[in-house]
């Protein structure tokens, strides 16, 4: 399934995030510079994720960050994809009973 980002509204238009939710989980992607007005880090797209129902720090994603927008949306979707098969394989099956 795909990701749909929106950039999110900040009283600080230079600040540039956006966020995308599936599958119980949240993934953001931010644009940071090492000076002026923003976000601070290593010049680029940085992603990061964490489990919705879960109130724990998010996680960088591997690779960031991307020198584009693309490739940061590609990593988070190729990550949604890898937690979606690990939980679907740790979901139990109820058998149906015979009748």
């Amino acid at each position: 399934m795909a990701l749909h980002f929106m950039r999110v509204e900040t009283p600080v238009h230079e600040l540039e995030i956006w966020m995308a939710c599936s599958g119980g989980f949240s993934f953001v992607i931010s644009n940071e510079s090492r000076t002026g007005p923003g976000l601070h880090g290593k010049p680029g797209l940085v992603a990061s994720w964490r489990p919705v129902e879960e109130n724990k720090s998010a996680i960088k994603l591997g690779g960031s960050p991307f020198s584009t927008f693309a490739e940061a949306e590609k990593a988070c979707e190729a990550l949604l994809e890898t937690l979606e098969q690990m939980s679907a394989s740790q979901t139990p099956t109820v058998a149906a009973s015979p009748q």
